[in-house]
């Protein structure tokens, strides 16, 4: 739910106007709207660029894991994944909130990853190398905007 379509429904919840702060907030993310449209945009755009960066500064890192086992097949899953959660903080950016990414269960994304003998450890740096790649092809007003969506989902690994 975008963050325009949660305040509309509080305020129709409790049966009043929005407040002065929930228009101040409305207007915030009308304001910044270019700078996410720009970055969801860029990020569509390079995705395949930032998973094979990504992987590639993951790898120098940790050379020693599934993704990187000679396993084509491994492989491709693995960046499937990776560009999988490009996609989800690109609709986070245009949401404006972190629910695209809490609608898919983090939870049970991580529980899925231990059943499959992933290491955690691995996951998160690689979500580091990812958010760096994809940070450095935005602007700074839209790494800004960018950059939680992409901690949010390495605090989940």
């Amino acid at each position: 739910m975008s963050i325009v379509a949660k305040v509309i429904a509080q305020s129709d919840r409790a049966d009043r106007f929005l407040s002065s702060a929930e228009l101040t907030q409305l207007q915030d993310f009308f304001n910044d709207s270019g700078a996410r449209i720009s970055a969801a945009q860029k990020l569509a755009a390079n995705q395949q660029k930032i998973v094979e960066e990504g992987s590639k500064r993951f790898w120098e890192q940790c050379p020693n894991t599934p993704s990187n086992s000679g396993d084509k097949q491994k492989t491709a899953l693995c960046q499937r994944d990776q560009g999988w959660y490009i996609r989800l903080v690109s609709y986070c950016l245009l949401a404006g909130n972190s629910k695209p990414l809490e609608d898919i269960g983090l939870d049970g994304m991580r529980d899925m990853y231990v059943s499959l003998n992933v290491p955690l450890a691995n996951l998160k740096l690689a979500m580091r190398c990812l958010k760096q790649v994809a940070t450095g092809l935005l602007s700074s007003e839209e790494a800004a905007l960018a950059s939680p969506y992409f901690d949010q989902l390495i605090r989940a690994f």
